[in-house]
């Protein structure tokens, strides 16, 4: 006689038959909680493979969504999320083939526009947010990256905490309730330049004054931005704007920002903009010699120079990176120059443009008025032909070769060369005139001529050349600003 025992309502029969299904879903469940986890690294892995990167193939330039990037730009602020109108703004350069802006994490805007709570007495609480200054920034963020423009934040300017913008920023003593200028440390003014670092707030850091009181708000502050910022594949991030802090600050901030990008699975792409406009000069150590800590290169001060030696000096810097064995990428997120302003005029700033990128850089941009172009139609012209000309050409596999040029015009201010020697050759010529180039490489074969009239983006007729005694001699159709590609 079979004996039956009811365990919780069930026929200990009815359970022994269930033991092969029971079993089956375990190994059901355990399969599929064991490969939940590389599902989700998977998406990290995919997100990381998108993002903005040195490129693979070439580290020298960017990649974007898998593909090369050449990254151009221009603007008309550099606390571009706080831009009123913005949309309409980033639609405007897209529509000249703009794809790079500048994002100063800035503290010099209206009261309202602080990033930190304004309270009814006038007083701000750093242990509170301001939601529309954050808003902004997410907004530009979700907007850019619809865009595919890449987006350079600089996460400390150090103007937005001296002169006339300390006065009224929420981290003065005199315009918060959180601390007094004997506890943190501040002053209440700082009037002198901030290039002579008097500022305690670039020294908060353990390895400088250790000030635990200030870097626990400034930490709090960079975990707001990157709880919005991590999120978005279109970000590169530089530490300061035009620095003069020790280095140990910056790398300091670089380390965590990696850190904390690393604990969420990402990966980012960190430098420092140096103050120096010498490219020699031993601060630059930092960011070239390979570490960890930083992982582009930003060049913008070299833009305070003209003609030549804007030219030598950033051949140096790639030649210099070269040499360390690891290629990266180089920007200069602010070309200076326009009438009226300090570092040159408009036709400096139009052939920095061109010098740059035919240099060999990955990024460059026109700074904002009145320090620059801004996204005037000057600019505009110009990054329109530039996307018109690098798209018909191989830019990513093309290298500066001004040793090509005739002797008479390889050391003057006058015509510059990127080319891939026996494929496709691009000259640059800053006010018209001639030049012949060395096209030995090509076997003596014709070569199509294409001349693109920069100040009008439009290509002219393309032509048939023979070059004679390994030669082409290049004539512009005019004067004013020409490129001509050879292929």
């Amino acid at each position: 006689m079979v004996r039956r025992t009811r365990i919780a309502n069930l026929d200990i029969l009815e359970v022994t038959k269930m033991i092969p299904v029971i079993l089956l879903s375990i190994v059901l469940v355990v399969f599929t909680e064991a490969s939940a986890a590389p599902q989700q690294e998977e998406t990290i892995l995919m997100q990381n493979d998108s993002r903005i990167q040195p490129y693979e193939a070439d580290p020298r330039y960017w990649q974007y969504k898998g593909k090369p990037v050449l990254l151009l730009g221009g603007s008309e602020t550099d606390h571009i999320f706080l831009y009123e109108g913005l949309k309409e703004h980033l639609d405007e350069m897209a529509s000249v083939g703009a794809n790079y802006v500048r994002n100063t994490m800035s503290q010099r805007e209206q009261i309202e526009l602080k990033a930190h709570k304004l309270l009814p007495d006038g007083k701000f609480d750093l242990n509170q947010w301001n939601e529309e200054y954050w808003n902004r920034f997410q907004n530009m963020l979700r907007w850019t990256q619809e865009r595919e423009i890449i987006v350079q934040i600089e996460v400390w300017d150090r103007f937005d905490y001296s002169m006339h913008w300390w006065p009224h920023s929420p981290w003065n003593p005199a315009n918060n309730i959180n601390y007094t200028s004997e506890e943190s440390g501040l002053a209440l003014e700082y009037p002198k330049h901030p290039g002579q670092n008097l500022q305690p707030f670039f020294y908060s850091i353990p390895s400088m004054k250790d000030n635990p009181l200030i870097l626990g708000y400034q930490k709090a502050f960079v975990d707001k931005m990157l709880s919005y910022s991590l999120s978005y594949d279109n970000v590169l991030y530089c530490m300061d704007n035009e620095t003069g802090a020790s280095p140990e600050w910056g790398a300091y901030w670089a380390t965590y920002l990696r850190t904390k990008a690393a604990e969420t699975g990402r990966e980012i792409e960190t430098t420092e903009m140096w103050d120096s406009h010498s490219l020699s000069n031993p601060v630059y150590d930092n960011t070239v010699e390979p570490s960890e800590t930083y992982s582009f290169i930003e060049i913008s001060q070299n833009n305070h120079n003209s003609e030549r030696l804007h030219w030598d000096n950033l051949r140096m810097m790639c030649e210099r990176v070269q040499k360390t064995g690891k290629l990266r990428p180089i920007n200069t997120v602010k070309i200076y120059g326009a009438n009226g302003a300090t570092y040159g005029r408009n036709r400096d700033a139009q052939e920095r443009f061109w010098r740059n990128i035919f240099g060999g850089l990955a990024a460059t941009r026109f700074h904002r008025p009145h320090w620059g172009l801004g996204l005037n139609e000057k600019a505009k012209t110009h990054i329109k032909s530039m996307r018109m000309f690098t798209s018909a050409m191989d830019i990513f596999k093309c290298e500066p070769h001004t040793e090509l040029l005739g002797w008479y015009w390889r050391e003057r201010n006058e015509v510059y060369c990127v080319a891939n020697p026996g494929r496709e050759y691009g000259l640059f010529f800053t006010d018209g005139g001639v030049a012949t180039v060395d096209v030995s490489a090509a076997g003596g074969r014709e070569m199509t001529v294409r001349w693109l009239d920069i100040m009008a983006s439009k290509w002219l007729e393309p032509v048939t050349m023979k070059p004679e005694n390994r030669q082409l001699r290049l004539l512009t159709p005019e004067d004013g600003y020409w490129a001509v590609l050879v292929q």
